[in-house]
């Protein structure tokens, strides 16, 4: 099962950010995990929200660049080295990582994968029994 990510290009200029979190605030749209990528000229803030349609509706409309992308979201222990275990496993078949981000809910630990393969990736975690989550589990 994949969800659906959202990926808000910015330019590099105080307050951007905090432009996107108001913007997403007042439509009453709740950030369930982010990760922002830059460099000299532009950064990528990567989200999970409540309501994507809703998040890519107001964003456009507040004249963001907005994409949406699929990917896979694990909650394995928040233990040391289980995500490494997991990770050995979708090397072991081939699968690559583009970019992954993580956050923590105390015993548990979540993770966004973005695989270049969802399928493949989707298979193995099947097979290693992880739990896959959906955007109703977050």
């Amino acid at each position: 099962m994949t969800i659906k990510q959202i990926s808000v290009f910015l330019e590099n200029k105080s307050g951007r950010i905090n432009d996107v979190t108001k913007a997403l605030g007042k439509a009453g749209i709740n950030m369930h995990a982010f990760s922002m990528a830059e460099t000299t000229d532009f950064g990528i803030l990567r989200l999970i929200v409540s309501d994507v349609e809703r998040a890519v509706e107001v964003l456009r409309a507040a004249n963001f660049s907005v994409v949406q992308t699929d990917v896979i979201c694990i909650s394995c222990p928040n233990v040391a080295g289980s995500l490494a275990v997991i990770l050995e496993h979708l090397a072991e078949h081939q699968v690559f990582i583009e970019y992954m981000y993580a956050f923590a809910q105390g015993d548990k630990a979540n993770v966004v994968i973005r695989p270049t393969d969802l399928q493949a990736c989707l298979e193995v975690l099947k097979t290693d029994q992880c739990d896959v989550l959906t955007g109703n589990n977050l």
